[in-house]
């Protein structure tokens, strides 16, 4: 089979339409994708489109993941079975309101880095990774008896810079490594600048936006000529939310007269037909733990009104067979659980955390910390007063205690304010927590995500050196390191365990009214943040991370805000 791009797709020499549907495998559990896909095949769509986040796959330079959860090639492989055609957006930046567009963070261990350009340390990471990652996609390509028909590459990168070269070393890398079919790449195309600093000789151009059709295809055919296929890679049917914001909805019936003016002009792929949920640290800079999006799927994989509205749409463009569902998925409420131990940081922080000793602050990249918390220590001189505390330089949020008791929170614009002490007590420690709430996924400040206490700690206007330097990763070799009889103290940050039986394994969602701010862990599985500010106010938990017997649920609230039970609904709560 052959797949080409003419004044139109052609499939096997015949004119194809693209109906594609984004479902992100790193958004879903694996025991889960077989389902999303079927689901997929069943609205009509002939095609399923995938990123691929590199920070997902290579966590430290050198070390890759590629099983589990993290392997695409089974994903790749249940879409076949299925008849799917694919498209794959294969990084290095994928946006995606993911954890820092998907760029490892340990890219900012080099204090010159420059991300997306052709920085020839980027570039050189970029080439190691390809080694690994495109041989393994290689396979799939329709001229090698696969179904995979297109490769983007980069992202949108049209609203970063115009770096040519950078794009024809990506497009060139990748044709080297074997790949053989079309490349696209992807851009707003509202504004011309955009649309074509996103261009690379010998890729076609396509957009993504989520509204009036016409009009931007209209847009596209003036910037690309008359003989080329339009296709909207990404259909904004819905949209992401943010915390402390209102939860975004697009009425089904105008996504659908979207879609239908999408179909008879092109092709498209929706963004998102599911979005999934930010499981870990992986949410992008304070977007939900649900990425819910309002798709056609919701978060867990439930079908909504909108999905039977597009699915009528679709009917019009082309004839399918739906399918029987494969997998049993049960929604299950397993009530009030009661907390079963609990201890704070300070008391159980020397035991599951070996400091860095360094006479200045150090970002959390320089001690390979690079996600999660990092808490820096200070030995106050016993013959000081101190009347004054503040903070140069750091990011995201920072909890500041003395002796153990808290004395302020910076965060947002009080970072760097003088934060005044009673001016009486001498000497004692002095603890900052510090949260990485994530790094941008998207703009040109990429480059400026480093977390930590970049800068320096002044105290009474003079800065103070001497530094125990904390990682708190929270992965699960540190989680397992937790003892709940070693203390508790309230008002502090802390961990709060809680047990419960299960003889069905069922998705449910964590309920964390009566809890602050922080992140939870299933059977040690990082299931994302939580914050009661809201619109999420229940986390998802797949009914693969349970087992039939004991299960254990931990909590790290920062902000000393908790209660003694959580609840586990067969409901999610967004909005």
């Amino acid at each position: 089979m052959n797949f080409q791009i003419k004044d139109d797709f052609y499939l096997d020499g015949k004119p194809f339409k693209i109906i594609s549907g984004s479902i992100h495998y790193f958004r879903t559990v694996k025991e889960y994708w077989r389902d999303r896909l079927e689901k997929l095949v069943n609205i009509g769509c002939n095609t399923v489109e995938t990123y691929i986040p590199w920070n997902y796959h290579e966590p430290k330079k050198g070390e890759f993941i590629w099983d589990g959860n993290h392997d695409i090639c089974q994903f790749l492989d249940i879409a076949g079975e299925l008849g799917l055609y694919i498209i794959l957006r294969p990084s290095p930046y994928i946006c995606a309101e993911w954890e820092f567009g998907g760029l490892p963070a340990w890219l900012l261990k080099d204090k010159n880095m420059k991300v997306r350009c052709s920085y020839k340390p980027y570039l050189d990471a970029v080439s190691d990774y390809y080694d690994e990652l495109i041989p393994k996609l290689v396979p799939y390509q329709i001229d090698k008896g696969g179904r995979l028909i297109l490769i983007q590459i980069e992202n949108e990168y049209g609203y970063y810079g115009n770096d040519t070269a950078y794009m024809e070393f990506l497009r060139d890398k990748m044709r080297s490594l074997g790949i053989t079919v079309p490349f696209v790449t992807s851009d707003g195309p509202w504004k011309e600048e955009i649309f074509r600093s996103g261009y690379v000789e010998g890729a076609l151009q396509t957009g993504n936006f989520g509204s009036s059709a016409d009009w931007q295809f209209d847009q596209m055919k003036k910037l690309m000529g008359d003989n080329k296929p339009l296709m909207c890679m990404e259909f904004w049917n819905g949209w992401f939310d943010n915390w402390g914001e209102e939860h975004h909805i697009t009425e089904p019936q105008k996504a659908a007269a979207e879609l239908d003016a999408l179909l008879n002009r092109g092709s498209m792929n929706f963004y998102m037909f599911q979005g999934g949920t930010n499981f870990g640290f992986m949410n992008g800079r304070n977007t939900l733990t649900s990425y819910d999006y309002d798709a056609p799927l919701t978060e867990d994989g439930q079908i909504t009104y909108k999905y039977e509205e597009l699915k009528q749409v679709i009917k019009k463009y082309r004839d399918f067979t739906e399918i029987p569902l494969s997998t049993k998925i049960k929604r299950r409420s397993y009530g009030e659980i009661k907390c079963t131990g609990k201890t704070d940081l300070f008391s159980c922080l020397r035991y599951n955390s070996t400091p860095v000793i360094s006479p200045y602050p150090l970002t959390m990249e320089d001690i390979d910390c690079y996600y999660g918390y990092c808490l820096y220590r200070l030995s106050l001189k016993d013959y000081e007063t101190v009347k004054d505390i503040s903070i140069e330089n750091a990011s995201d949020k920072v909890y500041a205690y003395r002796n153990g008791k808290y004395l302020f929170t910076a965060f947002g614009d009080t970072m760097g304010n003088k934060f005044l002490e009673d001016g009486t007590k001498k000497g004692g420690v002095l603890d900052l927590l510090v949260e990485n709430m994530s790094r941008e996924n998207f703009g040109t400040w990429l480059d400026y995500q480093r977390k930590g206490i970049a800068g320096g700690v002044r105290v009474n206007d003079r800065r103070y050196f001497g530094y125990e330097i904390y990682p708190i990763p929270l992965d699960e070799a540190q989680l397992s390191k937790i003892d709940f009889t070693m203390g508790y103290s309230k008002g502090v940050p802390a961990f709060y365990e809680f047990k419960f039986t299960v003889d069905e394994k069922c998705d449910t969602f964590l309920d964390f009214d009566g809890f602050g701010h922080g992140c939870a862990f299933v059977n040690g599985f990082n299931i994302g943040r939580f914050r009661n500010t809201g619109p999420q106010k229940r986390l998802y938990i797949p009914a693969p991370l349970l087992k039939e017997g004991e299960n254990t649920i931990i909590l790290f609230e920062t902000e000393g805000i908790s209660t003694d039970r959580i609840t586990l609904s067969g409901t999610p709560l967004l909005g």
